[in-house]
C-alpha cells in the first residue's frame, strides 16, 4: 500500500470548499498530521473575488494563516514558463500552470478536485481526498 502524504499543495478549489463548510475538506485541512501549502496565485484568487464582505475576507485570512504560502520564486517562474510552452496545445490556463509549477518546484502532490485541469501534466502528481 502506498504511503499517505504528510504534505501537499492545496488548489484554490479545496480552500474554497473549506470556506464553504464542506466537512471532508475541513477534516483534512484542520488535521495536524498534514502540512498544507498553497500557491501565491491561490491567495490572489481567494482575495480578489468581487464583493467579498469584511467577514468573508477575514475568514480567508484566518484560513491562510493556518497554512504555508509558497511565494513565486525564480524556480517556480522558470517551471511556469516551461509548462506553458510544453502544454500550449492543452489550453493550460496561466493560473493552473502557476499552481502546477509551484507543486513541481517543491515536489509536492497537488490536492485538487479539478483533475481535468492538471491530469495531462506529467511533472506533478495529483491527490484526491480518497488518498488522504
Amino acid at each position: 500500500m502506498a504511503r499517505r502524504p504528510t504534505a501537499f499543495l492545496a488548489d484554490t478549489d479545496i480552500l474554497i470548499d473549506y470556506l464553504n463548510g464542506v466537512p471532508r475538506m475541513r477534516e483534512i485541512l484542520d488535521a495536524p498530521r498534514y502540512r498544507v501549502y498553497y500557491s501565491a496565485i491561490t491567495r490572489k484568487e481567494l482575495l480578489a473575488k468581487r464583493g467579498l464582505s469584511a467577514t468573508e475576507r477575514q475568514k480567508i485570512y484566518t484560513l491562510l494563516r493556518h497554512h504555508r504560502l509558497i511565494p513565486v520564486d525564480k524556480k517556480i517562474a522558470e517551471r511556469f514558463s516551461r509548462l506553458l510552452t510544453t502544454y500550449a496545445g492543452q489550453d493550460i490556463r496561466k493560473a493552473d500552470a502557476l499552481v502546477a509549477a509551484t507543486a513541481w518546484s517543491r515536489n509536492l502532490p497537488l490536492f485538487t478536485r479539478n483533475i481535468k485541469h492538471y491530469r495531462f501534466i506529467s511533472e506533478i502528481s495529483l491527490l484526491d481526498e480518497a488518498h488522504l
